[in-house]
């Protein structure tokens, strides 16, 4: 794990897991559930900045590493 994970909000991530395939599967209060084949994930949908363990968390749940994350950050989304 060398790359550091950035400051992020929950849209952003959203944003990215869309572009993955995950579709919005229900919400519970602020937080909102995606699913896609045996991966589930849960977004605390407040308007700051998610902590690094929480983001951490939602990587490794979207099945993802780090640097793979962070690729597909960068990459524009059409």
């Amino acid at each position: 794990m060398n790359e550091k994970l950035p400051a992020l909000k929950p849209k952003d991530i959203i944003r990215i897991l869309e572009k993955l395939g995950f579709q919005l599967y229900r919400q519970r209060g602020s937080h909102r559930i995606f699913v896609k084949d045996e991966y589930q994930v849960i977004v605390p949908f407040h308007n700051r900045e998610l902590k690094q363990g929480t983001l951490y968390n939602i990587i490794k749940g979207m099945g993802l590493t780090v640097e793979e994350f962070n690729r597909l950050r960068r990459e524009k989304v059409p």
